[in-house]
């Protein structure tokens, strides 16, 4: 009887975006800006205890905070009625609204209510988070990876729902199978996307980061780095070992591309020369991706 159980939610990604989507904060009151629901009490409004996002920027704050000052809170805050507290309401969506209104000392919030359950409040959560302009791409790829890990949500839905291409999706995930010390280097702008794309092939990515890095090297450079060929060890004695592994055609290729976005991780086919057997091979930094990993592989049985 009840829709929601076979997935959990009662609304598709399409309808909870249309909730989140940010709308153009032109003058206060303009065509642009939605309009409340009602006015509440800014002591009355509390905040989601599974907000995925923890941090909040000091500088933009303070320059919400001082905006919020001087013109108010143009785009209304998402809440739902919070369970067991009658008159109070839980943010599901605009938290740093919230946050900058304490600072600007405001005693009430402009809000649009909407009934949201457990699960909706967390997918909505995620999908303002990957909504944020500032957002570095390793934020961004591990937004993508919630909702297709928790809401099971294809490449292909994402990318119609946020209006984003399936490539930009597909090479944004990609870059989480990087080792955590590069992506490090990415979450704090050492490294562009475009490097770091160029290192996930790489058989040792951090230490062409650190050159990258040191050296200031170009996109460009970094992708001929990566696929430069390490020096052979040895003679003709050799040759025959790369040999047996075969040389990999496109389809191998692009099918190792596939699973690798949808994972999230660095994944390898290995077929064994002569016969229709092989291997596949997930990379995994650190145990917590392994255990995602688990999840992930685990959730379809």
């Amino acid at each position: 009887m009840d829709k929601k159980k076979t997935r959990g939610l009662g609304r598709g990604l399409s309808a909870l975006m249309a909730d989140v989507q940010e709308q153009p904060a032109a003058q206060t009151g303009g065509a642009g800006t939605r309009r409340p629901d009602m006015m509440v009490p800014i002591e009355k409004v509390v905040p989601n205890p599974d907000q995925p996002r923890r941090t909040f920027t000091e500088d933009h704050l303070e320059e919400l905070t001082a905006s919020i000052r001087e013109k108010g809170v143009i785009q209304p805050l998402i809440v739902r009625p919070k369970p067991g507290a009658e008159g109070t309401y839980e943010i599901v969506a605009g938290e740093r609204r919230w946050r900058a209104s304490q600072r600007a000392q405001l005693h009430e919030l402009p809000v649009i209510i909407r009934d949201f359950n457990d699960t909706e409040v967390l997918e909505v959560a995620i999908i303002e988070n990957i909504q944020r302009a500032d957002l570095n791409p390793i934020e961004e790829a591990a937004g993508f990876r919630q909702l297709m890990e928790k809401f099971g949500h294809t490449q292909e839905k994402l990318a119609q729902a946020l209006g984003k291409s399936r490539s930009h999706i597909a090479n944004l995930m990609r870059l989480l199978q990087l080792p955590d010390e590069v992506r490090d280097m990415l979450q704090e702008g050492k490294l562009s996307a475009g490097h770091a794309r160029a290192l996930i092939t790489s058989d040792e990515p951090v230490t062409l980061a650190k050159k990258v890095v040191a050296e200031g090297l170009s996109v460009r450079a970094t992708e001929a780095l990566a696929k430069k060929p390490k020096p052979s060890a040895g003679p003709k004695t050799t040759r025959s070992a790369p040999k047996s592994l075969g040389e990999k055609d496109a389809d191998t290729k692009a099918l190792e591309g596939d699973l690798s976005a949808a994972l999230g991780y660095k994944v390898q086919i290995n077929h064994v020369p002569g016969q229709d057997a092989g291997t596949i091979t997930i990379s995994y930094p650190s145990l917590e991706a392994l255990d995602d990993i688990c999840q992930i592989l685990g959730s379809g049985s």
